[in-house]
């Protein structure tokens, strides 16, 4: 790592990455980040719709759920499309079902005759269909037509019920169509919904066998559930096709609303495993902030409908912090509500066991968490347990109080948690100092107080030792190891070193012989600056305040973002001047600093050129003499004219011949002038050019001009 320099943020995320390894991202009941969330995934476009009539239902339905506001505005524009989309005969069972599901919602007023349209288009669909997805949408938009307060009945609902369990698998999954070779996960959801829809529009009681016999698809269904190591379930496609891959949140999505709908119209209880649902319920949860408008919807509908299911509810057992400071003396407090943070039931919550970072038992002691029913938070004071600063596992076991409750909950019987205990690292018996390097005496010793700013200068040259040594102990006196322990030399050239300090049971100790480090510090002789930074996760806590790259004792800020208080440090140590041997020819160079990369946005140095001399010229009066040389020509022009007796006397005094006659002479002008222009200014080219146009000019008015003076003469002859 030598003459690397590395950056504030690197160096801090060496000394603090694992603070945050051990702790993995929470499974947190619905709260208000999932409102905000939802908000700004389903904003409406600029004419205040949301897309679609699917995107519409789900936008609304979500807002519902969550208990947001944000659709009552926008009720009118979203009735509206529904409306008109129920009243268009071009409506297909998809589009049906979505518009009455909005209408339902948002409790739109819809004329009774146009639901009569609507339920008659929705049952010719059942009866001449094969479709799962068109059972689907024609049960669905029937049932919540029904459900808004009017007579909807499906007298042949039997006979339906037996077309869409027809698709049905022997591992429980469905097939969309008679056609379909391969069976779906996803498909099995929607079966069931649509079963449950068709037992409620049922004008007489479904066969109990059959109902049993889904029941037992449903136990298939679940012996495909899928799962993680820490009980989280889940449901994906067993084949992965490009038209039908759903994936995991919309495949669960799909099964959790056939199951819960299903329970609910059927007699009896489902035999699924309580922590099966639990499961289902972190997976939901464990999603965090979804990243899309309908991961979003999937989620917060899945976990409604199982909050509000008849096989069991799940509680969800969370830690509001999982950070504790000894120093502060937190307390440890644990939450056990439904998964939309509802009041849970009456509970009794026992911490059973303490496990360390080794997995080595810390303690069995069985203590009952007291409960604060104003906060709804059980708490247990952490003094008493006598643990030190570090990662530690607490399982909890939960147990109802009231078990003949009407409704069955599921808390999962055992929960793990993952803490970090932190405390105040006491910093002894800290000492710096240079030695010789064959005999080991000490020439100079310094005492170090690493939680105060004081600072040490030190000497030597390639022949000595520096040696630093320090103890940590932790607030119970035991011998404290932290993650991370460096030393950093940096030299005035801004050439770094960084160096692990070793650690024993007893002290930390390092010891730089320079007589071996030479070829490493390339020989840079000068002012090194000394710093040492310590950092561990129990050294830290979780007060987050807004800040940049900064670190010092007892605060410290990285990550532009999060602020941990305790004792993790960065301590400028002083500095120290080395005397090395001058570099032999072919020693190692220091490498090339980084360039700062905003560098290249500001001024560049003035740029001065300089042209070649210029070529050696004639003298003035030469060059004059030669120009009057030139008009030789011209003048000779003349003196010919006047020679030859030049007069206007043949010059044509009709109108016409004298107007061809001036353009000619005018033309021979316009030559003239082109060739000073050309002397002057113009290229070959563009006088070429332009001479090409005179010529024309002067053939066609000197033709008509010698053509008449040619017409004279003949005259004058025959005359």
């Amino acid at each position: 790592m030598a003459g690397r320099r590395p950056a504030p943020a690197a160096l801090l995320l060496l000394l603090l990455a694992a603070s945050f390894a051990p702790i993995s991202s929470a499974v947190r009941p619905v709260s208000d980040a999932h409102r905000s969330a939802a908000a700004e995934l389903f904003a409406p476009s600029a004419d205040g719709s949301f897309g679609d009539l699917e995107s519409t239902y789900e936008a609304v339905r979500t807002f519902q759920i969550l208990g947001l506001e944000n659709y009552k505005s926008l009720s009118g524009k979203a009735c509206k499309f529904a409306a008109e989309n129920l009243a268009s005969p071009g409506s297909t069972a998809k589009d049906l079902f979505h518009a009455v599901r909005i209408s339902g919602a948002l409790g739109c007023g819809v004329d009774a005759g146009v639901y009569d349209g609507v339920v008659a288009t929705l049952k010719a669909v059942i009866k001449d269909t094969n479709s799962l997805l068109e059972f689907y949408y024609s049960v669905g938009g029937l049932l919540s037509i029904k459900e808004q307060g009017h007579n909807v009945v499906l007298s042949d609902a039997e006979s339906t019920f037996h077309a869409i369990k027809a698709l049905s698998q022997s591992d429980g999954r469905w097939r969309y169509d008679t056609n379909s070779a391969e069976s779906s996960t996803f498909a099995a959801g929607i079966a069931l919904e649509a079963l449950a829809g068709i037992v409620s529009l049922a004008d007489a009681e479904i066969d109990s066998s059959m109902m049993a016999v889904v029941k037992n698809d449903i136990m298939k269904l679940f012996d495909t559930i899928k799962s993680y190591d820490d009980g989280t379930f889940y449901f994906d496609e067993k084949h992965v096709d490009a038209t039908e891959y759903k994936g995991p949140i919309m495949t669960s999505a799909s099964v959790v609303r056939g199951v819960t709908s299903f329970a609910a119209v059927v007699s009896g209880k489902l035999n699924i495993p309580g922590e099966k649902i639990l499961g289902l319920a972190k997976f939901f949860l464990g999603i965090g902030l979804p990243g899309s408008a309908k991961d979003c919807f999937n989620q917060i509908e899945s976990l409604s409908f199982l909050e509000n299911n008849r096989v069991f509810v799940p509680l969800i057992l969370s830690l509001p912090s999982k950070v504790f400071s000894l120093t502060s003396k937190d307390q440890l407090k644990v939450e056990v509500t439904t998964v939309f943070g509802s009041a849970s039931p009456s509970l009794k919550v026992n911490l059973v066991q303490v496990l360390g970072s080794d997995s080595k038992v810390i303690t069995n002691e069985n203590k009952e968490l007291q409960y604060d029913l104003d906060n709804n938070v059980h708490y247990l004071d952490i003094a008493p347990l006598k643990i030190d600063v570090g990662k530690y596992s607490i399982v909890f076991e939960i147990s109802l109080q009231e078990p003949e409750h009407e409704t069955v909950y599921v808390t999962g019987g055992r929960n793990t948690e993952s803490v970090i205990v932190t405390g105040l690292i006491k910093v002894n018996k800290a000492e710096i100092g240079i030695s010789d390097n064959d005999a080991g005496t000490v020439e100079s010793v310094q005492k170090l107080d690493l939680l105060k700013d004081t600072k040490v200068s030190l000497s030597a040259n390639h022949l000595q030792k520096l040696r630093l040594s320090f103890q940590l102990t932790t607030p119970l006196g035991h011998t404290f190891k932290p993650h991370q322990v460096f030393l950093k030399l940096k030299h005035e050239s801004k050439v770094e070193h960084l160096f692990v300090v070793p650690g024993s049971a007893r002290q930390f100790k390092i010891v730089l012989d320079f007589l071996g480090l030479v070829e490493k510090f390339y020989y840079l002789s000068g002012r090194y600056d000394l710093e040492l930074a310590v950092g561990d996760a129990a050294m830290v806590s979780n007060h987050i305040i807004l800040s940049y790259y900064y670190i010092w004792s007892p605060f410290v800020c990285f990550a532009d973002f999060l602020c941990v208080q305790e004792n993790s440090f960065l301590r400028s140590l002083g500095h120290l001047d080395l005397d090395l041997p001058e570099a032999p020819e072919k020693a190692p160079r220091p490498p090339a600093q980084a360039v700062d990369p905003f560098s290249k946005f500001g001024p560049k140095a003035e740029i001065a050129h300089i042209f070649r001399a210029p070529e050696k010229r004639p003298p003035k009066e030469l060059s004059l003499a030669f120009t009057g040389l030139t008009l030789l020509p011209f003048i000779g022009f003349l003196i010919g004219l006047m020679r030859l007796g030049v007069n206007l006397k043949n010059f044509p005094s009709l109108p016409g011949p004298a107007a061809f006659a001036s353009l000619f002479h005018a033309g021979v002008g316009a030559v003239l002038l082109l060739y000073v222009l050309f002397w002057l200014k113009l290229d070959l080219f563009t006088t070429l050019k332009y001479l090409g146009f005179l010529v024309i000019f002067l053939v066609f008015v000197g033709h008509r001009t010698l053509s008449y003076l040619s017409s004279v003469s003949t005259k004058q002859k025959t005359a």
